[in-house]
């Protein structure tokens, strides 16, 4: 992404993080949307410098909702706002010492679903869910969807008000809605959340199903172990139970295809797709025929 308004933003940044002006800057990494950055100050002292465009602008909000509430996550020393754009300064939490393990994931998933007060963020309930295969039919259609992917996503459509029951049983609260192995940092001081931009409040489900990717093919197996996991960890009995006549593994893996598929026909609408639209279509149709098949629609 272009810098040259985080540069522009960053002096008052730092003067209302009571910081040194000008020091070096490191990329962390930079995607399309969205950068992080090291800031070193000379005695050798560091922040991270993190700055997203709309629709990751207001994680300075989720991490301010999380901090509130016990959950160990970086602290924002400084956050300003330039229409789209979010600038931050946060703890630099330094290179972490191991990845995080199915064990840390499953601690770290039922600290973040403790959280379930989670003021100014969008809810995800059962109505809202139920809505997510009808807007994924009509972007298909106005984006020329193949007619497997549009057969997958009306099947779904139909059989979505009665799979959707159950999606506000516990957990129900703060949903990370990124969360994998590199959204858990293990360093020397312990455990902290990162990349709470796409945060909301929903069914915690969606993030025990998030956890081990969506690339390869679902594994119920897999993850009924690692809901149990969460469950052993100190999450609700309840993450166990029945919901919309299916077992929870299959659901929650059902259902969080279901979303995925719905951020990406999002971001077709947003144009993001320019020039790769057939990668986006397959990426969607691959999500839509597993959702089709774990929900049983």
């Amino acid at each position: 992404m272009d810098t040259t308004d985080v540069t522009a933003m960053l002096p008052l940044l730092l003067d209302d993080a009571g910081l040194p002006a000008g020091p070096d800057r490191r990329p962390i990494r930079v995607w399309a949307r969205s950068g992080v950055e090291r800031l070193t100050f000379p005695g050798g002292t560091s922040v991270v410098l993190k700055y997203a465009e709309a629709p990751f602008h207001r994680e300075d909000h989720a991490l301010g909702v999380a901090a509130a509430a016990g959950l160990p996550v970086p602290a924002v020393h400084a956050a300003r706002h330039d229409g789209p754009l979010l600038g931050m300064l946060i703890d630099d939490l330094g290179e972490p010492v191991r990845e995080a393990d199915d064990q840390d994931g499953a601690a770290a998933a039922v600290r973040i679903h403790r959280v379930t007060i989670a003021p100014g963020l969008a809810r995800l309930g059962e109505s809202q869910l139920a809505a997510l295969p009808e807007k994924i039919v009509r972007r298909l259609a106005r984006h020329g969807g193949p007619e497997h992917a549009r057969a997958a996503g009306a099947a779904l459509r139909q059989t979505a008000p009665v799979r959707v029951a159950g999606a506000e049983l516990p957990p129900f609260g703060l949903v990370h809605s990124e969360f994998h192995p590199t959204s858990v940092h293990i360093g020397t001081t312990g455990l902290r959340v990162l990349d709470l931009a796409r945060a909301f409040a929903g069914p915690g489900l969606l993030d025990l199903a998030s956890w081990h990717g969506t690339i390869t093919h679902p594994d119920p197996d897999r993850t009924r172990d690692f809901l149990t996991a969460y469950v052993e960890a100190g999450g609700p009995e309840e993450t166990l139970s029945d919901r919309g006549g299916l077992e929870a593994a299959a659901w929650a893996l059902g259902w969080h295809r279901v979303w995925v598929a719905e951020w990406f026909t999002q971001q077709m609408e947003m144009g993001w797709a320019e020039g790769a639209e057939d990668t986006w279509l397959n990426v969607i149709t691959r999500h839509l025929v597993d959702a089709a098949g774990l929900l049983q629609a």
